[in-house]
């Protein structure tokens, strides 16, 4: 099997630039009361006006690392400035917690519970930071960080529904996110703090949440990431403690491998390929195609109800996953999955009716890999995966073109 990784580069360059960032370019901006809006339909117009701030804060990350890492367009760090001054205004209560989501206007409607909208506007500022060479931004992101870190082991804090003590679990998603939010800190963090708690990420993900020896009494779940495990890392046989949830294992191989590079570490990323694929072979729906949204590791019934649908960020982080897997090591297993997920993905999700100002792609299919639910934004999606993703495989493409 062979790919044009040259032609690949450029159709993921010119999906991003050409269609999606567009889309919410003239879509999203909210010019009366500043931040952005996210519940948008096919044609990209407005049906709900609540923001959701780690929504808020990963646009302004995206507008940022585009100005950083592509081109200094000033109408891409005019929308990251626009965001963040929102973001700035009305995102945290008085103790530097950031709400889960907002009124139009900025009034909070949901208190802080979820930390994943801190992690997301300690992105956004350090980013920021970078673009615009302003302390004030530095100094927040570094501020959030650490009030992340004091917060990280009982990160809901009042808002935990689970009754303490009775079942404590451990969930994987905070070290995952931390494995990435480190390195986008590294200029604003000494060397010894960047070092440590990437350390602790890789130990917590690769050692506490793999399960290398699979668990219960025949070893189910070999080589596969829980979503929740015991405090001492043991298996917990509940439906928490059976949940798989593929995406955010995939997702969590490409940040550990980004960090297995930066170190040289060969072991590591062969580690995180063969994980990759594991997950994949395991997820993948073999009647209709598509990567199933969660699963049990046992094989019971997913207490999720939406658990064969079809994601749009699953897929495609698998597509990030799996080109840079491809790009370290030249697996043709990897290749053949790179091929598989790329068809699928370009398929399914992007809209191929989209007029000018409409090509975000779909986020929810139904299993059989019908669009589900005609939106291009909402409470959970926004102006990220799908740019991230366009971002790191049309870079990754291209690195792999120009050394073959």
């Amino acid at each position: 099997m062979s790919l044009n990784f040259s032609a690949l580069a450029t159709q993921y360059r010119d999906e991003l630039l050409d269609n999606v960032l567009p889309f919410w370019l003239h879509n999203s901006l909210d010019h009366k009361y500043g931040g952005f809006f996210t519940c948008l339909d096919k044609q990209g117009k407005i049906y709900d006006t609540d923001k959701f701030v780690w929504l808020q804060g990963r646009q302004v990350w995206t507008f940022a690392m585009l100005y950083n890492r592509v081109q200094q367009r000033e109408e891409w760090l005019e929308t990251a400035l626009h965001g963040a001054k929102f973001l700035e205004q009305h995102g945290a209560d008085s103790e530097g917690n950031y709400y889960f989501s907002l009124t139009q206007d900025g009034k909070p409607l949901v208190q802080p519970y979820n930390i994943f909208s801190d992690c997301f506007a300690c992105m956004a500022f350090a980013q920021l930071g970078v673009a615009t060479q302003n302390e004030r931004y530095r100094h927040l992101a570094t501020t959030i960080f650490a009030n992340i870190l004091r917060r990280q082991h009982n990160w809901k804090g009042a808002y935990n529904k689970a009754y303490p003590g009775t079942r404590p679990l451990r969930n994987f998603s905070l070290p995952m996110i931390l494995s990435n939010l480190t390195l986008e800190l590294e200029d604003s963090l000494t060397k010894e703090q960047v070092e440590t708690t990437l350390d602790t990420c890789v130990h917590d993900v690769m050692t506490v949440f793999l399960q290398k020896d699979g668990v219960g009494n025949n070893g189910a779940g070999k080589g596969l990431i829980l979503e929740n495990v015991a405090p001492d890392g043991r298996f917990s046989d509940s439906y928490e403690g059976r949940l798989l949830n593929p995406g955010h294992g995939i997702e969590a191989m490409w940040f550990i491998m980004d960090i297995a590079a930066r170190r040289g570490d060969r072991e590591l990323i062969d580690e995180c390929t063969a994980t990759t694929l594991r997950i994949l072979e395991h997820a993948w729906d073999k009647e209709y195609g598509g990567i199933y949204y969660f699963l049990d590791v046992l094989g019971h019934p997913p207490q999720q109800l939406e658990w064969d649908q079809k994601l749009w960020w699953v897929h495609v982080e698998t597509l990030v996953a799996l080109a840079k897997a491809y790009r370290y090591t030249g697996n043709n297993e990897v290749l053949r999955w790179l091929q598989v997920i790329h068809d699928y993905t370009w398929q399914h999700f992007r809209d191929s009716e989209a007029g000018e100002f409409e090509g975000e792609w779909f986020g929810y299919l139904n299993r059989r890999g019908e669009v589900l639910l005609p939106l291009k934004g909402g409470k959970w999606k926004g102006a990220f995966h799908v740019p991230r993703s366009l971002f790191q495989c049309w870079k990754t493409f291209e690195a792999i073109a120009q050394n073959t």
